[in-house]
């Protein structure tokens, strides 16, 4: 009797930040305002915000960037580069420098 083979599950592709960078995904950007009022698809609120999905090592050890994974930041788009790891295409690699603030809840415990 024969054992049927197992193929070797797919290795996973993952994108680990190099240097003083960091990976983020991109919000989605909005398709309506504030008061509620629809854009047209053409238009659209261009979002800068996204969360940590990976940090590099030279950032994790220097204790002047205080951000984790999994945080929500606010980030200049200028310099950044995109991943086209997925269909949606919303992860990009961030100079540390470029992400200007996280947004924490307030009296949130600090780490």
């Amino acid at each position: 009797m024969a054992t049927p083979s197992r193929k070797p599950a797919p290795s996973l592709e993952v994108v680990e930040p190099i240097g003083p960078r960091v990976l983020i995904r991109k919000d989605e950007d909005k398709k309506q305002t504030k008061s509620g009022i629809h854009l047209p698809d053409k238009i659209e609120i261009p979002t800068i915000t996204g969360r940590i999905v990976a940090i590099s090592t030279q950032v994790e050890n220097d204790k002047d960037y205080n951000i984790k994974k999994y945080d929500r930041v606010l980030f200049n788009p200028k310099h950044v580069i995109p991943v086209d790891l997925e269909g949606d295409n919303r992860l990009f690699v961030v100079p540390v420098e470029d992400v200007v603030a996280v947004f924490r809840k307030d009296g949130a415990d600090e780490a």
